[in-house]
């Protein structure tokens, strides 16, 4: 099949040159406007009549040479023509450039032009250099294209600076470029580096639906008005750092398919960041946010540090692991779980940039942070760091919020095997244990990448950290939860040989064992089953008489008086062989004693002394393991 022809472009609405107009191939021909007075264009006047033209221009003078064919020498007979004398710079009037061909480099440096210029459709196939120019009214370059260099170095744009659907295939830069007017860079595309560092935006500047193909500096640049990045797509990394934000901010539906930094800059006036999708990592490390402001993200990974929140914000994420260490919060801040796609997001984006993530979101640090103010919905606190934030316990943990787990499976500790107790625990207590496991063992408890060397808790501070964590699930009617942190705490003093004296750890240790700190019904159930089958093998060893004994009546006769006395002999142990002491009918007897020990009744079973002091000590731990084993389950079902 064959591929149809190009169309043929229309003819231009100005008085044409023509030159070279082919009937078939081209009927139009060199579409540059005709020099006033003649029949041809700038580019094919005969020489004669070109520096006629060219000496007749003073500087400040209006010019139109749309669709003009410029070579870079004829550019610089024309920019030389219009130089002042003294300055040696150009200046210009109104200039019209509009759909102008530059081959070669076109070089407007520190160029001066007092009226409009248009360089709509203009087409620039070498270098294209406004390097200090000045545009004292409206500058046009809607649809222009730049094949080359763009350089718009400490430009200043005094009017409206227009360069809508323009079309940079090479790098770019506007490097301390001044915007007082609107700057409209809609639907833009920029092939190469763009660079606006330092860059001033007094007025409206819109991005809108702009294509970054490569790397995008717009650091320390200035947005005093109104900032739009709607729909804007960065193949390269974006930097915004240190740039100052005076308006509202709009980044909806931007896509970054590298990264993007915001690092130290500073939003006075911005109700919403986002919501926008990152490939890479979204850095807001030091960035200010003065105002009540909601952000909404879809990345792989958030950077939060030493980011200050002077008012309210909600930073609603997905699929990102946020580290906010040593943020600032001088107000409450709630970091919260987006579980779908964003109002203005497009879902098959999110999922194609970053498929390979989790939806929800994973906080790694809040180290420094002053949580009285931070609010954490639905959060995945599996790795986060808590050792050095204060007001701990007030920290707000609402919805679904998953802590670490402990380590799966049995495990050996020298000969004795080892099965840990589930329960939620803190990143700080899989640091703090990982010194005594083996490394290489997956199911072991883990250090995590991301704590510097040297740095690793002690098991007094993970204790503290359980102790004020277990205050705020307890404010948060979270018993569950804080039965685990509390069991934490204890694990963490049993530990500590440095703070915790010798006598107390022993405590802690049998009222683990026993109970599992009053938290393990299951243990404390097992150890009554396993009192009550002692109480009642001793009961039948030494504990019941060798026979049931009959009391016996004696009288004694004074006169006419008879006097009776009743005495039941003491009852004497068993002294047979084993078989004779485990038979069913003392099993029942020893059985019925040690239940009615439980429960602080005499069995009204005739004991030997031995056995008496069996069913004494019974009838004191055996109601101790059941009310541990009652408070265990009261401890995990109370909400």
């Amino acid at each position: 099949m064959s591929t149809p022809p190009d169309p043929i472009p229309s003819a231009p609405s100005w008085p044409y040159c023509a030159h070279g107009a082919d009937v078939a191939a081209d009927p139009v021909g060199c579409r540059g406007i005709r020099v006033p007075g003649h029949t041809a264009c700038l580019a094919h006047l005969s020489d004669r009549d070109r520096d006629t033209y060219l000496v007749g221009l003073v500087p400040g003078a209006d010019i139109d040479h749309r669709g003009t064919p410029f070579t870079e020498d004829l550019l610089r007979q024309l920019l030389r023509a219009l130089s002042d004398p003294i300055t040696g710079k150009p200046q210009m009037g109104t200039a019209k450039f509009s759909g102008a061909r530059f081959t070669g480099n076109a070089e407007f440096d520190k160029a001066q032009f007092s009226g409009d210029v248009e360089f709509d459709e203009a087409q620039f196939t070498g270098y294209a250099v406004f390097h200090g120019a000045q545009f004292s009214g409206n500058a046009q370059f809607h649809r222009a294209q730049f094949s080359d260099y763009a350089g718009f170095r400490m430009v200043q744009f005094s009017g409206y600076a227009e360069f809508g659907g323009a079309q940079f295939h090479d790098n770019a830069e506007f490097d301390e470029a001044h915007f007082p007017g609107n700057a409209g860079f809609d639907g833009a595309q920029f092939s190469g580096h763009i660079r606006f560092g330092s860059a001033r935006f007094s007025g409206y500047a819109g991005f809108d639906g702009a294509q970054f193909s490569g790397g995008a500096v717009f650091g320390e640049a200035q947005f005093s008005g109104r900032a739009r990045f709607r729909r804007a797509r960065f193949s390269g990394y974006a930097g915004f750092d240190e740039a100052r934000f005076y308006g509202d901010t709009e980044f909806g539906g931007a896509q970054f398919a590298s990264g993007a930094g915001f690092g130290r800059a500073r939003f006075v006036v911005a109700s919403e960041l986002g919501p926008f999708v990152c490939a890479g990592v979204v850095d807001l490390s030091r960035a200010v946010f003065e105002d009540p402001v909601t952000l909404e993200i879809a990345a792989r990974k958030v950077l939060c540090k030493r980011t200050r929140w002077e008012s309210t914000a909600t930073v609603r994420l997905r699929y990102a692991t946020a580290d906010f260490e040593d943020a600032v919060l001088s107000a409450p801040v709630a970091v919260t779980a987006r579980p779908t796609c964003f109002a203005t997001g497009d879902d098959a984006v999110e999922k194609s940039l970053l498929s390979d993530g989790c939806d929800g979101v994973r906080v790694t640090s809040v180290q420094g942070v002053d949580a009285a103010h931070l609010v954490l919905i639905d959060a995945d606190l599996t790795d986060c760091l808590f050792f050095g934030a204060f007001h701990l316990d007030q920290i707000h943990l609402e919805g679904h919020t998953v802590f670490a787990p402990t380590p799966t499976g049995w495990h050996r500790r020298g000969i004795r095997p080892t099965r840990w107790t589930r329960r939620r625990t803190l990143a700080e207590e899989h640091h703090c244990r990982a010194a005594t496991t083996a490394p290489d063992d997956p199911r072991q408890w883990r250090p995590r990448p991301h704590l510097a060397p040297g740095s690793t808790p002690k098991p007094q501070d993970v204790a503290a950290l359980y102790r004020q964590l277990r205050k705020a699930l307890e404010d948060g009617k979270n018993e569950p939860g804080a039965a685990d942190f509390y069991y934490g705490e204890c694990e963490m003093r049993r530990h500590d040989r440095t703070a915790t004296p010798k006598g107390e750890r022993r405590i802690l240790w049998g009222y683990w064992l026993l109970s599992g700190y009053g938290l393990r019904a299951s243990r404390a159930f097992t150890w009554l089953f396993a009192a009550m089958s002692l109480t009642v093998l001793l009961l039948m060893g030494v504990g019941l008489p060798s026979h049931d004994l009959d009391p016996a009546t004696t009288g004694t006769l004074h006169g006419n008086q008879i006097s009776l006395s009743t005495s039941t002999p003491d009852p004497a142990a068993l002294h047979g062989t084993w078989s004779q002491r485990m038979t069913w009918a003392r099993a029942e007897k020893a059985t019925r004693a040690a239940v009615n020990s439980v429960i602080f009744r005499s069995s009204g079973q005739n004991l030997t002394s031995a056995g008496t002091y069996i069913e004494m000590v019974s009838r004191l731990l055996e109601p101790t393991l059941i009310a541990l084993g009652a408070l265990a389950i009261r401890g995990r079902i109370k909400r």
